[in-house]
């Protein structure tokens, strides 16, 4: 009775939350002035937390040719991520996947809730999944593929496009507290926490100049990052007009506006909370 009780109480919260996201981003799509130079311009957030769901509805429709398909890997509760804008206003399949059993639940009944083709799968994810992920999903060349993870995210990217993926459009978390210049990740841990890795919690993840050696190195092309520096977006350039690809004026890079809130210091003086620790040179 109390279990049933409580899935009602968390259906209305959803169900409510849906209907919030869904209202502020039409509201922040139609408000926006697009200039197809300026990413900045591009950013709106219904479900996302920082522009996303902008960023990547513009590229969405520069697409030449989609497969409307995504995958995310750090899914959340299924409403407050990157995929939910297109599961659930874009109509879009795709697989959510999601490490923690009780977020993975939720996720689950809104993914069933709102689609027929797409998939939650509770998966904690490491270098070893990324072959099951490529079985798992529709298409090796999804439109959108997202990963938050906030830990050994680098090696699950570098994972997955070995494994033979190549996704139309990659968004991905930095870590800003490594600066714009540093070409480093942490070291490889299948069971990586970033709550343990530092008190700070400031060890984890990826610097934007790795990442883009990394992608840059697989063909891919970089566009952005968003303005609360937390996502960097990047492109398979086979499946976008050269001429827009090559007229955007990239930002590239922006401060974690979270992490400068918590800390009132920018990134070069957060590092040095961490500077001691052991990091992977990409």
């Amino acid at each position: 009775m109390f279990k049933r009780i409580k899935n009602y109480m968390w259906d209305l919260r959803d169900r409510q939350r849906i209907l919030i996201a869904l209202t502020k981003g039409n509201a922040m799509m139609q408000s926006r002035r697009i200039d197809p130079t300026n990413p900045a311009t591009w950013e709106f957030s219904g479900f996302s937390q920082n522009g996303e769901d902008g960023i990547i509805d513009v590229l969405r429709k520069n697409l030449l040719k989609s497969n409307r398909y995504f995958i995310e890997i750090g899914a959340a509760d299924g409403i407050e991520n990157n995929s939910a804008w297109l599961l659930i206003a874009e109509k879009l399949n795709g697989l959510m996947i999601e490490g923690n059993p009780f977020l993975s639940i939720r996720s689950k009944r809104i993914v069933e809730g709102y689609s027929i083709g797409a998939e939650c799968i509770n998966m904690f994810v490491t270098k070893e999944s990324a072959s099951l992920i490529r079985r798992l999903s529709f298409f090796d060349d999804p439109d959108v593929f997202s990963l938050d993870i906030d830990g050994i995210d680098y090696y699950i990217a570098q994972a997955v496009l070995e494994a033979g993926m190549r996704p139309k459009i990659f968004v991905v978390e930095y870590n800003s507290v490594f600066g714009p210049d540093k070409c480093i990740t942490v070291e490889y841990k299948s069971d990586f926490s970033n709550s343990k890795s530092h008190p700070s919690m400031l060890k984890y993840g990826v610097s934007i100049s790795g990442w883009r050696k990394f992608f840059e190195s697989h063909g891919y092309k970089f566009v952005t990052v968003d303005k609360n520096g937390v996502n960097a977006f990047f492109v398979n350039p086979d499946f976008f007009d050269g001429s827009f690809l090559n007229n955007i004026q990239s930002n590239y890079f922006a401060e974690n506006i979270y992490q400068f809130k918590k800390f009132r210091k920018k990134s070069n003086e957060q590092f040095i909370l961490i500077a001691d620790e052991k990091f992977q040179t990409i």
